[in-house]
């Protein structure tokens, strides 16, 4: 259906799988172009979805941003970001095409008369470019602007769609810093668009294999009977970087990795892991689902033995040796600031009463990776004497979201020979292996998801609170209670994490 002129293509059938959601006529605007995200990530994820032909022909780019630059400029910006950093080929006549409709306009975010050569550009990219009235504004600019931004956008009347088209507004994380800044930010924001027109990316859900969370789940008869608390006897959630905080400590200090990645990325992947089943794939059914086990989340009684935070000291990773957190530029020696965090948690309904959800991440860690894995009770009675089950750990399924996407199986196999003797054997699917086409950045599918204004794979501002309200706690009892332990660079994190297990009687899975 072309929402332009009204009309529907008779030769589609809508159960035709090999044509591909394609956007209308539409235009994105990018402020804070010249930032890193914009140059390495957005403006490479707009060529490719043009280069795989799921962009309009007269798509338009606007660029906003304090250089002095031209249309040409810009246009020369994009050109090399493309050839540096897109996924697909780079061709001539599709850069041609994507080029035509490229803009420019240079300026403050106070600045009124900016923002009217914004209108004025847009106006003139509808009639140019026949954008039909459709922008999405890209905020890629640190959360401290977005107030100024949006209220610049009501001002000039660029927020206001004429009736049969759309404006839309796109938010990078973070969403605040706690629960009563979230919310600052949701008005503001809410007073300009309405709830259904604010799309805040989370990229992780982006990801092909987050979103094979819910087909593993769900499309799969053989997984969901054992996908609760009478078989799962608990839940881990790792997401590790081997990198320190680079040029980041600006941002990076004061925030710290529980508020940088459990509050928005783990616990949507929690919420993905363990949520029932939607009535059906739609924004407001997922919402729906995830919001009742973010609501059913229970922090530990004990946040001293529970909880950990760490900060990475100088060691050795990739054959170098690195500094510590405290020594890096730009930090104070005194920084309480955590690096590597870790939690429990327990989630209160029937499904999952009693099961563990184990929660951590970090910086200059093992290597980078990111995976759940959801580890099995072993097996109520075994006919086997303890010496033929000694190499055998607990049956696993791991979702490996990056960087080696796909699904791993661990179970007990008989090893050849005259003895019984059983090991851990495992069975692996491999995005890369089993499709002829690659994964699509999650850029691209979330930009082309803003165009089409399908919110699945947003969080909507419930679930952003709902997250604070978790972690808020956690953060206040750190803030007064002794400082984050110190771990070499290169290992898996703090000792006190190890022993957080192990109060358990459980040990993290090496990735």
């Amino acid at each position: 259906m072309s929402s332009a002129s009204g009309t529907a293509n008779p030769l589609r059938d809508a159960q035709d799988r090999r044509l591909p959601r394609i956007a209308g006529p539409s235009g994105l605007v990018i402020f804070g172009v010249t930032g890193d995200l914009s140059r390495k990530k957005l403006m490479p994820a707009v060529y490719d979805l043009a280069n795989r032909g799921l962009l309009p022909p007269g798509f338009s780019l606007v660029g906003f941003a304090r250089r002095d630059w031209e249309d040409e400029d810009f246009a020369q910006v994009v050109h090399d970001a493309v050839k540096e950093h897109s996924r697909t080929t780079f061709r001539e006549e599709v850069w041609q095409q994507l080029a035509q409709g490229m803009r420019f306009v240079s300026g403050e975010f106070h600045d009124d008369q900016a923002f009217e050569t914004l209108r004025t550009t847009i106006d003139e990219l509808d009639k140019s470019r026949g954008t039909g009235g459709n922008f999405a504004f890209y905020l890629s600019v640190p959360p401290k602007f977005f107030p100024t931004v949006v209220s610049q956008l009501k001002k000039h009347g660029l927020s206001d769609a004429e009736p049969g088209s759309w404006r839309r507004a796109v938010i990078e994380k973070p969403f605040g810093h706690d629960l009563k800044s979230a919310q600052e930010l949701n008005a503001v924001i809410h007073e300009v668009f309405r709830a259904s027109e604010v799309f805040r990316i989370d990229h992780y859900l982006g990801k092909e294999t987050v979103q094979n969370i819910l087909a593993l789940r769900f499309a799969n008869t053989m997984f969901e009977p054992l996908w609760n608390r009478s078989y799962v006897d608990h839940v881990q959630i790792t997401m590790a970087e081997d990198i320190g905080i680079g040029g980041r400590a600006g941002y990076y200090d004061g925030i710290g990795s529980a508020r940088d990645v459990i509050q928005n990325h783990i616990l949507q992947l929690l919420a993905l892991t363990a949520m029932e089943e939607p009535t059906s794939f739609d924004a407001k059914a997922l919402l729906t689902e995830k919001l009742k086990v973010l609501n059913s989340v229970r922090l530990p009684k004990d946040l001293g033995k529970y909880t950990v935070r760490g900060q990475y000291a100088e060691g050795w990773q990739g054959g170098e040796k690195v500094p510590g957190y405290l020594d890096e530029e730009g930090i104070d020696p005194n920084s309480k600031t955590d690096t590597y965090a870790a939690i429990k948690l327990g989630i209160d309904n029937r499904r999952w009463a009693g099961v563990p959800f184990y929660l951590r991440t970090g910086k200059r860690l093992g290597r980078r990776v990111t995976e759940i894995a959801v580890m099995f009770q072993r097996a109520p009675h075994s006919p086997f004497d303890a010496t033929d089950t000694q190499e055998l750990g607990q049956n696993a399924l791991v979702i490996r979201v990056q960087p080696d996407e796909g699904v791993t199986i661990r179970f007990g196999s008989k090893v050849p020979g005259t003895q019984m003797e059983i090991r851990d054997v495992t069975m692996d699917f491999a995005y890369g292996e089993s499709f002829t086409e690659s994964s699509p950045e999650a850029y691209e599918r979330l930009i082309l998801d803003v165009l089409l204004g399908d919110a699945n794979l947003f969080p909507r501002h419930q679930e952003v609170e709902r997250s604070w309200e978790i972690l808020d706690p956690i953060e206040e009892y750190w803030d007064k209670h002794g400082k984050p332990e110190q771990y070499p660079a290169g290992t898996w994190g703090p000792q006190a994490a190890d022993e957080m297990l192990a109060r358990d009687g459980r040990i993290w899975r090496r990735p």
